[in-house]
């Protein structure tokens, strides 16, 4: 679907983009194609696409996958999916069709997400959000491919000791792992984001480091770790465990007293969960 083309069907139903909804649409042809490819699609996949817009990477999921949940926010963009796509009831190949907030969708009614994909062109709003939500799932997508904000795409990708390196990092490598990613021109989306913007893809770990039960408890130490970045992280845990105990934990898991979250990779941080909280 050409940027031509866009403009046509918006025009012919006399809609308006949406800004506070960060509608800008992929139409180049070649990135649509690297996004599937990285999802390695086959016809016995499942794919969840959020935000599907006016469908372009829709009608290409479609011919790749054998069933395709596609999410859709703004009613009247849900109109023209139905209309060029098929109805909800009876779709035309193996698409189901919701009017919904994805994000409240993926909170309200949560799922196993084994045996599907993740393939989005996400919001930029609130891709964060929607990647923790899965990531989070017990189990998540088995691969989550989606396209969003450079920098949200760089700390998806970070390691210790990079500036991108957070919380948002931990909480979805905690069950995932990057496997590849490549920046996508401002020029391919209809209207042009005024951000950069990166395909990023991710493949969940075959073993969970972490029980479903101590999960929480993980993302509760992340975000007390990460809550004052520059300070060393025995002073922000001491506010909720005695100091002899902390250093104690430090001294086998051999964390250097002076460590700042930033420095300690995921393992260690499942590590520290597992000391620090009982079942």
């Amino acid at each position: 679907m050409t940027p031509t083309a866009m403009r046509q069907l918006l025009a012919t139903h006399n809609l308006r983009l949406t800004k506070s909804l960060g509608q800008s649409f992929l139409h180049d042809a070649n990135q649509l194609r690297r996004i599937v490819a990285a999802a390695e699609l086959t016809k016995a996949d499942r794919v969840l696409e959020i935000g599907p817009g006016l469908g372009p990477l829709t009608e290409v999921l479609l011919a790749r996958a054998g069933e395709v949940l596609a999410i859709e926010k703004d009613a009247r963009l849900v109109a023209i999916l139905r209309e060029r796509l098929g109805s909800t009831a009876k779709p035309r190949g193996a698409l189901r069709l919701l009017h919904d907030d994805a994000l409240e969708y993926l909170r309200r009614e949560p799922r196993d997400w084994r045996g599907w994909k993740l393939v989005a062109n996400l919001p930029y709003s609130v891709a964060s959000p929607i990647l923790v939500e899965l990531a989070q799932a017990c189990p998540g997508p088995d691969r989550l491919v989606a396209t969003l904000q450079l920098e949200v795409a760089r700390r998806l990708l970070a390691g210790p000791g990079q500036r991108d390196y957070g919380v948002l990092t931990l909480l979805v490598q905690l069950d995932y792992e990057p496997v590849s990613t490549f920046k996508i021109p401002a020029s391919c989306f209809f209207p042009e984001p005024e951000v950069d913007s990166a395909c990023v893809c991710l493949q969940r770990r075959a073993a969970p480091l972490l029980p479903p039960a101590r999960r929480p408890a993980f993302a509760r130490l992340v975000k007390r770790s990460f809550s004052q970045r520059r300070k060393m992280l025995l002073k922000l845990l001491k506010a909720d465990w005695p100091a002899p105990r902390l250093e104690d934990i430090f001294a086998r898991l051999q964390l250097p007293l002076s460590a700042r979250a930033e420095t300690i990779p995921v393992h260690q941080f499942v590590q520290l969960t597992t000391e620090l909280y009982t079942l």
